[in-house]
């Protein structure tokens, strides 16, 4: 499962700082270079892990905490960037949602080493996966692509979920007959599986003009093709 994380920061050198070391240990990461740009690609993608400069021109990075607590209503993991706080200031900022602070100048690996552990400390609070601005969420049972909601069916979902856990990688129609049908183990054909793929490649391939995410792989079953 890939998660991905929003870097909020107006020095483009810490940005790509941030972002080198951050894709080594195996994240998503998305750029905005101010609170304005991170709240329009917050609503688009729903990052797992918010990292932002305090002090930004336009929308400052607490006004994106509150935003992102008060009007989001999203419990997602948020870091501070600042280059200098007082403990009132670090005790203000904790109680409006922030949930960790880095002083500048900082360790890239520091940086990173907090992300893991808050995002394992907090692993239920990312219940989705997302790939090629493809996103599903899987407790509420949402999917989005590029921000637009599509709608499956259950079936439809599990499916895609269980392709999305497995990027890649490629899945025989036995196994996913098994995924979708536990407990019901003939009254359902090979075939099944072929109609659900070409609805899933209908409403989002076809229907939002997508790249292809599903490959068939002859003679073998099917593959989710994450990048």
């Amino acid at each position: 499962m890939q998660k991905d994380i929003l870097i909020v920061e107006d020095d483009m050198k810490i940005r790509k700082l941030l972002r080198l070391y951050l894709e080594k240990e195996g994240y998503s990461v998305m750029e905005a270079q101010n609170g304005e740009e991170a709240r329009e690609m917050f609503q688009q993608d729903e990052p797992c892990f918010v990292i932002t400069d305090l002090m930004m021109p336009k929308f400052s990075g607490e006004q994106l905490c509150r935003w992102i607590r008060n009007e989001q209503k999203s419990d997602i993991p948020i870091m501070m960037l600042t280059a200098k706080i007082t403990e009132s200031e670090r005790i203000a900022g904790l109680q409006m949602g922030a949930d960790d602070y880095i002083i500048k100048p900082f360790s890239p690996q520091e940086v990173v080493v907090r992300v893991n552990t808050i995002l394992k400390r907090m692993a239920n609070r990312c219940s989705k996966i997302s790939y090629r601005g493809l996103m599903i969420k899987t407790q509420s049972c949402e999917v989005k692509y590029n921000g637009v909601d599509i709608a499956l069916t259950q079936h439809e979902f599990k499916l895609l979920h269980f392709l999305m856990k497995h990027p890649n990688q490629i899945l025989s129609r036995e196994q996913i007959l098994n995924e979708l049908y536990p407990n019901d183990e003939r009254s359902v054909i090979d075939r099944t599986v072929d109609v659900h793929v070409g609805k899933l490649r209908e409403k989002i391939e076809v229907s939002c003009q997508t790249p292809s995410f599903f490959q068939t792989v002859r003679g073998m079953g099917y593959r989710f093709v994450a990048y």
